[in-house]
């Protein structure tokens, strides 16, 4: 089964187009490799992608081919990801100074360290 369906399917994707578009950003692994959209998933597979407020660990459960109801598609997938950051942890790591300007190269990598991406 495609990366891009499953995650819409799951409903952790609101529609199968933006699913498409976060795979073909490079915000999508599966076992630790980027994934294409049409990259295959299969039981078993640790999913990583990238979510607006944090990174998220996903192990595939089972494979629906249908997007289905909520309570089903909590139970397609075990959830590893870590616990969500307080508000202060995240106002913490995110705060320029008005008028900064854009990060620097070196100031996105440090960002990105303090967020756990590496």
């Amino acid at each position: 089964m495609r990366v891009d369906s499953w995650l819409w399917a799951v409903r952790l994707a609101k529609s199968r187009s933006q699913a498409t578009a976060r795979c073909r950003a490079g915000h999508v692994k599966v076992n630790g490799v980027r994934a294409k959209p049409a990259t295959t998933v299969k039981v078993g597979d640790r999913v990583t992608y990238r979510d607006p407020e944090r990174d998220r660990v996903i192990e595939v459960v089972e494979l629906v081919a249908k997007r289905v109801g909520a309570p089903i598609a909590v139970k397609c997938y075990l959830d590893h990801s870590p616990p969500v950051p307080t508000k202060v942890e995240r106002a913490a790591v995110g705060i320029r100074d008005r008028g900064a300007g854009r990060p620097t190269k070196r100031e996105r990598r440090e960002i990105d360290r303090l967020r756990g991406r590496d």
